[in-house]
């Protein structure tokens, strides 16, 4: 008995004096098993985002099938009420999301505010789609299509991301940008909505207001709120931009007018197919 008493207890001072060594190397900082463990932690723990890949595709996928089947749904339907239901329930989605998205990045140490505004260009695009749900604007409308097309479809295909499925950096990511886009397709199936030529002046001016207030938030806090200050670290169409932030800023809007050009294009081609004139489209804007 007493045999059995004093090697058991030898036996968990051994296990005990084990576990605490093992602890104690892991935690120097200069320690190889460190540096071999942690870095197989943080790729299990932060995925990395693969363009292209599986996650992503499908992501394109349900951003080019859902507005459409949602659509097919209030048509079958012929529910105004179910319309207003799938409205509030993209809204809520957006506004959501970026509320969770803030407390989530909050809680992973980003304690500066500068870091926190919502200054990107899908930020406005957020705000100014949900208003056209809700108020059924024309103007607003175009605003959203331009952005929410232009700006959020280059996000969508070549995001600036590090993080891969299932990080929540990469759902809140693309929840965002793809129900941007499922809203604005869904309003055009749903009620017509369409633009016409002087939208694009219209949404010429806001898009250089929102470049004018970007460009003083950029340089009060730093921070490369719509890819001001640089391009994004990303490869997109910007990778193409001069380096010379000066010539990089007018090239900006040499890009966003060809984006806004190429929105535009297949109603101009619908337009003259179909015999109507730039005039009686600016006529029909007017109706509306």
């Amino acid at each position: 008995m007493l045999f059995r008493a004093i090697s058991g207890r030898f036996g968990e001072l051994v296990v005990d004096l084990a576990h605490d060594l093992w602890r104690r190397l892991c935690q120097a900082p200069s320690y190889p098993i460190r540096l071999l463990i942690q870095p197989r932690l943080q790729q299990r723990m932060e995925p990395e985002f693969q363009p292209y890949g599986l996650p992503h595709l499908t992501v394109i996928l349900l951003t080019i099938v859902l507005p459409f089947a949602l659509a097919a749904i209030v048509r079958r339907t012929k529910s105004q009420r179910l319309e207003n239901v799938i409205i509030g329930v993209l809204s809520a989605v957006l506004v959501l999301n970026y509320i969770v998205y803030l407390v989530f990045i909050r809680s992973h140490g980003v304690v500066d505010w500068r870091q926190m505004l919502p200054m990107q260009m899908c930020d406005w695009g957020m705000v100014v789609v949900i208003v056209a749900m809700w108020t059924g604007s024309q103007r607003w409308f175009e605003v959203a299509y331009f952005w929410g097309i232009g700006g959020t479809l280059q996000a969508l295909l070549t995001p600036n991301l590090r993080f891969g499925f299932p990080d929540w950096r990469f759902i809140s990511f693309f929840t965002s940008h793809s129900v941007i886009i499922v809203s604005v397709v869904f309003l055009m199936l749903t009620r017509r909505y369409r633009p016409h030529p002087m939208s694009i002046v219209r949404v010429w001016l806001w898009s250089e207001f929102y470049f004018l207030v970007t460009l003083i938030v950029d340089a009060l806090t730093g921070f490369n709120y719509g890819f001001l200050l640089h391009k994004p670290e990303a490869f997109s169409i910007l990778s193409f931009l001069s380096d010379s932030r000066p010539l990089y800023l007018l090239q900006l809007h040499g890009v966003a007018l060809l984006f806004f050009l190429g929105l535009y294009a297949p109603f101009a081609i619908f337009d003259l197919a179909t015999g109507k004139s730039l005039r009686n489209a600016g006529k029909q804007e007017g109706i509306l």
